[in-house]
């Protein structure tokens, strides 16, 4: 299970398991880790942890969230990334993490589960779907995919079409893909029972710019992709294909 190691001046202060999805971080001692230091706000930091990967999440606090010596606002954590929250330090020890090998993935993958606003978002987008009346719900296709036929739903996949990684595939195997860069853009990808659908989590400015599904925003709501769909996101175009 992965953990965080408290230290103080390279003095070990405590090891705090990572076993729920939300863990706090404050001044406050209320917080799942209490740091008292005039440094650290009451609510400085936050960390979801989902399946084997976990996210640090500022909370903004007066002096700011530091991962390897960088400021951050959100940071997806990689085994052995050192957190500085005033004058503390806290070493993220998971051997589990997922790796980051794929230049796909490094490029325009946030962790699964990485953000709260993201992991609500896609669970929003779930309910909305499940509460929907017939009326509302999405035409039905007129003959299933030959994957669906066969009593599993088509796999989806992304081939990005622009920049340095143009011709890149991702498979989309997972539940809850979360996609973008932080701070600029960031959407869902969600694979549900009645395919896979599109949701838009954050953007710079007013944080209305919307991904776009063939030139067109696709608003607030969950969009459901269809085969050949072209999206926009982040400054990358990708193409969505159901195999």
């Amino acid at each position: 299970m992965a953990k965080l190691v408290l230290s103080l001046n390279g003095v070990v202060q405590g090891e705090y398991q990572l076993d729920k999805e939300r863990l706090s971080i404050g001044r406050k001692a209320d917080n799942d880790i209490p740091i008292d230091n005039l440094a650290v706000s009451g609510k400085h930091a936050l960390v979801i942890t989902i399946l084997d990967d976990s996210f640090l999440e500022d909370l903004g606090s007066t002096n700011g969230s530091y991962v390897n010596g960088k400021l951050i606002k959100k940071h997806a954590l990689k085994d052995g990334d050192v957190i500085a929250i005033g004058k503390h330090e806290m070493k993220y020890v998971n051997e589990l993490a997922t790796a980051d090998d794929d230049e796909f993935e490094k490029t325009m993958i946030i962790k699964p589960g990485s953000a709260s606003a993201a992991v609500a978002a896609a669970q929003a987008a779930e309910k909305a779907v499940a509460s929907a009346a017939p009326a509302a719900a999405s035409p039905a296709p007129t003959a299933p995919p030959p994957a669906a036929a066969s009593g599993g739903m088509p796999l989806g996949r992304l081939t990005v079409l622009n920049g340095p990684i143009a011709g890149k595939e991702l498979e989309l195997t997972k539940a809850l893909i979360t996609l973008g860069k932080p701070g600029t853009q960031v959407a869902v990808i969600s694979r549900r029972p009645q395919g896979y659908f599109l949701t838009h989590i954050e953007s710079d400015g007013d944080g209305k710019r919307y991904p776009t599904v063939n030139g067109e925003p696709i608003g607030p709501k969950a969009y459901q992709l269809k085969d050949g769909d072209l999206i926009e996101l982040a400054g990358i175009k990708m193409e969505f294909s159901l195999s």
